[in-house]
């Protein structure tokens, strides 16, 4: 199992902290000791003198250990605190609704073959991605938006059902997102009887025609934490010629924007078939992982035993030097 380190989260015996405190204290007394040592040196105009009984000494080398030290002191505070952090780990159960635009629009070619076509076998590459685990739903995103499969763990089956997509009338939007939330409540609880995690994954060129406000159903899937990741797909001169004549269909990128901002997830842009390839991993990388709490002494102590070693070998040196 790969784990990636994510950023500090607090410590868990913040109270242990003030023992920072000695690090300025420290600082302090350092530069009161070679103000003084300076002071001293000056009594005496006899350089001569002077360099006998004070022996010239590497000031920046001196510098860099006491900082060292200083360093070490601050890490060991800090592991003693038992700092957080977070990573990121697979996640072994969840439910991802796949929610696809059928909408005539996806006939376009400004994306080769065709946004549908295109959009499947972007759709069917990601699910082959997701672990096995997960369970996974299909909604097609057109007029008559529903729930095409309920959540399974069948890959194989939704991504025979995605390559049978054809295209139809209209695009409600907000109605697939209601649908999406109806599969997400179909899908099996785990042995605890707790749900598991799910998300939404919307590729669309973003028009709404009709239905439900899309922000509301939006705002519905915030209140059940089920996140909006959405993927505007096409280009500006997307175009269709449907009953002899031509309609421009440009994706509507600040809805789907809203719809991902709304519903707390990402919102993703596309405009050729790589293009999507890259939205769907950068989708993976979020929805196939989930944050955990972990415990970073060690890495603070490493770095405390760094900082020491790096200090103790400077001080050796400095003490072969004055010989």
């Amino acid at each position: 199992m790969t784990l990636q380190a994510l950023p500090f989260d607090g410590f868990m015996s913040a109270d242990r902290l003030w023992l920072l405190l000695l690090v300025p204290l420290a600082v302090i007394a350092y530069v009161i000791v070679v103000r003084r040592r300076s002071l001293q040196a000056m009594r005496y105009t006899n350089t001569t003198v002077l360099g006998q009984v004070m022996p010239r000494q590497s000031q920046w080398l001196r510098h860099v250990i006491v900082a060292l030290s200083l360093l070490c002191l601050l890490t060991v505070v800090l592991a003693w605190a038992r700092p957080l952090g977070q990573e990121r780990v697979p996640r072994e159960r969840a439910t991802v609704v796949m929610v696809i635009d059928i909408s005539w629009s996806m006939t376009a070619t400004d994306v080769a073959p065709s946004r549908l076509d295109a959009a499947k076998e972007a759709a069917t590459s990601f699910v082959d991605q997701l672990p096995n685990g997960f369970n996974v739903a299909l909604v097609a995103l057109s007029g008559n938006s529903g729930v095409r499969l309920a959540p399974t763990d069948d890959h194989a089956a939704l991504n025979r059902l995605i390559n049978t997509l054809q295209p139809q009338d209209s695009s409600a939007v907000g109605n697939a997102i209601d649908a999406a939330l109806a599969a997400v409540a179909q899908a099996p609880q785990g042995s605890d009887g707790s749900p598991a995690p799910a998300m939404i994954v919307m590729l669309s060129d973003g028009a709404n025609t009709n239905g439900q406000s899309p922000l509301q159903m939006a705002a519905d899937a915030a209140a059940e934490s089920i996140p909006i990741y959405t993927i505007a797909y096409g280009t500006d001169n997307g175009y269709v010629d449907l009953d002899g004549q031509r309609y421009a269909v440009p994706p509507d990128r600040q809805l789907m924007q809203q719809i991902a901002d709304t519903s707390g997830g990402s919102a993703y842009t596309a405009d050729n078939l790589s293009g999507l390839d890259r939205a769907y991993t950068r989708i993976h990388s979020q929805v196939g992982y989930e944050l955990e709490d972990k415990e970073m002494t060690a890495t603070a102590a490493g770095l405390a035993m760094i900082f020491a070693f790096t200090a103790a070998v400077g001080a050796v040196l400095m003490g072969v030097r004055f010989r």
